[in-house]
């Protein structure tokens, strides 16, 4: 058994085989885990990584997207992404099995996106949704080409952005003809649509 427990401070820990890449072996030590449980689940997380199952959860298959990622970025680029990660797509999807989330799961997500206020009560803004949208777009895919996933529903889902609303403010006489005027403004009703849709509402 590779769970074991130290007796002198009440944890446990990890002692481990596996093959890199080079097919060369060697063995990590991980300690410190309050429970036997908690030691075996982070064993067969790191079974999983090691064979690129994708069983894995999406938190564990983050780990594995940045142990590929990391080195081919800035540090200031992977901090961000790293901050989008940790702040928005762990607390969402962390515990899922990677293979298991689907779209609906993805339209759920970002309707709760679409749906936060500040304490100003204002939402994020397009920029900010896009990007974090496009983060868990870029873990998927990264899944899809090289770990087998078999499709991305990040991908598959709807835009997300705020509705654009268009007001009639005022009517005028220009020549003899009725001119109208229209305002736009955004973020009135926050909605998901399909891109290049555009509702339009006069009242």
């Amino acid at each position: 058994m590779s769970v074991h427990k130290n007796e002198k401070n009440n944890t446990w820990y990890v002692m481990i085989r596996y093959d890199d890449w080079k097919g060369d072996q060697h063995q990590k030590c991980k300690r410190g885990f309050k429970s036997k449980k908690e030691a075996q689940d982070w064993e067969r997380s790191f079974k999983l990584q090691s064979a690129a199952d994708l069983d894995m959860t999406f938190a564990a298959f983050c780990e594995l997207y940045e142990k590929d990622i990391r080195p081919r970025l800035k540090a200031s680029t992977w901090e961000a992404k790293e901050n989008m990660i940790q702040k928005k797509l762990i607390p969402a999807f962390g515990k899922r099995i990677i293979s298991e989330i689907d779209t609906k799961d993805i339209i759920a997500w970002q309707n709760e996106l679409l749906a936060f206020r500040d304490k100003r009560k204002k939402p994020y803004s397009d920029n900010y949704l896009k990007s974090i949208h496009n983060q868990m777009v870029a873990i998927l895919n990264h899944a899809v080409r090289h770990y087998g996933l078999k499709r991305n529903p990040a991908s598959m889902a709807l835009h997300i952005s705020a509705q654009i609303v268009f007001f009639v403010t005022q009517i005028r006489s220009h020549t003899g003809n009725r001119k109208i005027i229209f305002t736009a403004q955004k973020r009135i009703h926050p909605i998901l649509f399909p891109r290049n849709q555009i509702t339009v509402l006069i009242p």
